[in-house]
């Protein structure tokens, strides 16, 4: 990134991680002039720290678990061991080309790169390094953190962030996963298949609690046949240094040991000292206050992804950029539906839902109004090849569009391309029931789950 001398341009980003990136882009193929400004990487956390290298570490996890598993299909092999630093090779390589590809993107006439670290010093100017870059319109893309909890120091060494977790160059005998959400159920699903002994400590009732309550149940039954432990509505209380790692103390008393400790309890939005709510930006707990057309109400200063309430996703993030870019050019583009964002946890097995789940689906509409349908992948062909468990969950409106779809089991990540596309469209059982889904595939049990909730059920297990 290079280091120009201020100036005005139509558009100034401070923070060029997915959803500052993606309205740079946006914003050059519409003819806007942009200073495109941050103190790290191009790409931000997703490409460097977070999506892209954890999902590598997964598929190399899913690789250890199919040579261990091999003997059950006819193959023989054996697992020698986990070269870490060959595995971290691997994942370094996949985002240095995704970078090396980004870079290429953002070489641009209508994009100026400005590397250091930016604040908001007026309703239109970031300084950065003491220049100043003035626009007409400002992108606050600032991104977030990895939390931690009061009374918990990471250390980097037996108190991890998940950005320590990504650089650890062995697989740690044992780790407490700090946080049943995402990020701590893909890193007890990568460590467990390397060879790992993982607890997961919880405080809400059940993992992956924003998902719908039959995929947290679906999870932990898989997890509890994969012997990844864990412990659910148990509050954390402390952390002690032992000889040869840590322990971690949950409610009641009881106490965990372990090599590692990963705090996965969420990201907190970076927002402190960079001049926000000096210059007026409404904050609440740290997050930048938007209407649904992502302004802050403070001059042309708009605000994308992670700092903004709401899912905390890439895709999120690069579809706010596009849209901001959008209506900064005046193409006044449809308001996004947050509802309408697809949503995947890459353990194994895999989880991707859209809409609103059961619970929300009868608090919306009444419990009344609610019709669901569960088709286990026991019926689905391709699930028994892959020797997967799992279902596809489908809640609608009576007599209306179908407002959830959930989904576990494996690949079912590649499902939630047609899951959007029939939430979005608000489509009827009936309608998605007429289509034609290839067989043998995972995408099958989709269909099907249609079938049945249009009255027509085939291969329906219960």
């Amino acid at each position: 990134m290079s280091q120009p001398n201020g100036g005005t341009f139509d558009i100034v980003i401070l923070g060029a991680g997915s959803g500052g990136y993606a309205a740079a882009l946006r914003a050059a193929e519409l003819d806007l002039s942009v200073a495109l400004i941050d103190k790290a990487e191009l790409g931000g956390t997703c490409l460097h720290r977070g999506c892209v290298p954890t999902k590598a570490m997964l598929h190399a996890a899913e690789i250890a678990d199919q040579t261990r598993e091999a003997e059950q299909f006819g193959i023989k092999a054996e697992l020698l061991g986990i070269d870490m630093a060959a595995v971290n090779s691997y994942k370094d390589g996949v985002v240095s080309r995704l970078y090396k590809g980004l870079q290429g993107l953002l070489k641009n006439p209508k994009i100026t790169l400005v590397a250091g670290e930016g604040k908001l010093v007026g309703k239109d100017t970031v300084e950065v390094n003491g220049q100043r870059y003035t626009g007409r319109n400002v992108i606050l893309a600032s991104g977030s953190y990895s939390r931690s909890l009061p009374g918990l120091e990471v250390d980097g060494k037996r108190v991890l962030t998940s950005e320590h977790a990504l650089k650890l160059d062995r697989v740690p005998t044992s780790a407490i996963v700090l946080g049943g959400g995402v990020i701590g159920v893909e890193f007890a699903s990568v460590w467990k298949s390397l060879g790992a002994d993982v607890t997961i400590i919880e405080a809400l009732p059940r993992l992956v609690a924003l998902e719908d309550e039959d995929v947290s149940k679906q999870l932990e039954r898989a997890f509890r046949k994969r012997k990844i432990n864990f412990k659910v509505g148990k509050p954390f209380e402390k952390v002690e240094k032992t000889e040869n790692g840590v322990r971690v103390t949950i409610a009641g008393g009881e106490t965990v040991e372990a090599e590692i400790l990963l705090v996965a309890v969420g990201r907190g939005p970076t927002t402190a000292n960079l001049g926000y709510e000096q210059q007026g930006v409404k904050m609440e707990r740290g997050f930048v206050l938007t209407d649904e057309r992502l302004r802050t109400g403070v001059g042309n200063i708009f605000a994308v992804g992670d700092i903004v309430p709401g899912l905390q996703l890439a895709h999120r993030g690069f579809a706010q950029g596009i849209f901001v870019a959008e209506e900064i050019a005046g193409l006044r583009p449809a308001v996004i539906d947050e509802t309408g964002i697809p949503r995947v946890t890459y353990c194994d097995p895999e989880i991707a839902s859209m809409g609103l789940t059961e619970a929300k689906a009868k608090e919306k509409y009444g419990a009344d109004k609610i019709e669901t349908y569960n088709y286990n992948l026991g019926g689905n062909g391709k699930s028994q090849i892959l020797k997967t468990q799992g279902f596809v969950k489908l809640v609608r409106e009576k007599d209306g569009p179908v407002v959830g779809l959930h989904m576990i089991g494996a690949r079912m990540s590649e499902q939630v391309g047609e899951a959007q596309l029939i939430y979005n469209w608000e489509a009827f059982p009936a309608d998605v029931a007429s289509l034609v889904h290839a067989h043998p595939t995972q995408n099958e049990a989709l269909g099907e789950a249609f079938l049945a909730l249009a009255g027509k059920p085939l291969h329906s297990h219960s």
